[in-house]
């Protein structure tokens, strides 16, 4: 497919994050180091924290091990984070985690170079921008919050996660997105890198297009048989008769 020259007429514009708005790098070296290193204190100190607790119910019924103590969903939570497995509990511990971090200035999310204009660009001719991503929704409002270039949620108009929404390979997923924010499918486009979730989003009447960064884990794979861009400023969306 041509990396240039997209053009679609929606309402709507769904983001993943990890290869498409960011480096996937950042979160493997930088965010995931840093959540393995307070796993143990966090279920130390705040287990009994409705948010933490849930979590930790879930690890222990996905392991089949009801009665698994901290230690051993701590090591369950490490092996998860080994084998970059997007287990709900997982990701919202660390949502959890990652939002303190955020919080306190130990962290700084990235963003592509091209992705942040674009983005400032299609919100204000109207566009409506959501973040779909196997992060926590906690992660994903911290990482928009702690921006290098400030606090981009006010472009945001909705965050969904694996937990509000449900596996991003799986079409159903993506029908409760249409549903919660009430875009009819075919006004809705999706950028991500991996062609499962690109296909699972076309399989329920979205738009979909891959984006390939070199570098990134799945620019080798490719996006199969979707339409694809190396940056979102080959993209041009018109939507209520304005164009950018």
């Amino acid at each position: 497919m041509s990396l240039a020259g997209l053009t679609y007429d929606v309402d709507a514009v769904v983001l993943d994050i990890e290869g498409t708005t960011s480096a996937t790098g950042f979160v493997v070296d930088v965010l995931y180091p840093y959540s393995r290193s307070r796993f143990g204190a966090l279920l130390a100190q705040r287990g009994g924290d409705p948010e933490v607790a849930r979590a930790v119910a879930q690890v222990r019924e996905l392991t089949g091990e009801p009665e698994a103590d901290a230690d051993a969903v701590e090591k369950t939570l490490n092996a998860w984070l080994d084998e970059d497995r997007k287990a709900t509990p997982l990701k919202t511990l660390q949502g959890i985690i990652w939002s303190e971090g955020f919080a306190r200035g130990d962290l700084v999310s990235h963003f592509y170079d091209d992705v942040v204009p674009e983005l400032r660009a299609w919100h204000a001719a109207g566009l409506r921008l959501y973040v779909y991503s196997s992060g926590s929704v906690a992660a994903q409002r911290a990482w928009f919050t702690n921006s290098p270039e400030g606090d981009l949620t006010s472009l945001v108009s909705g965050l969904y996660d694996t937990e509000n929404a449900g596996p991003k390979q799986e079409p159903e997923s993506y029908r409760r997105i249409a549903d919660a924010t009430g875009v009819e499918p075919a006004r809705l486009l999706f950028l991500s890198d991996r062609p499962g979730e690109l296909d699972a989003a076309r399989a329920v009447g979205w738009h979909a297009v891959g984006i390939r960064r070199p570098g990134e884990p799945y620019y080798e794979q490719g996006v199969g048989d979707h339409a694809q861009a190396g940056t979102f400023d080959e993209i041009t969306i018109t939507t209520s008769g304005s164009s950018t």
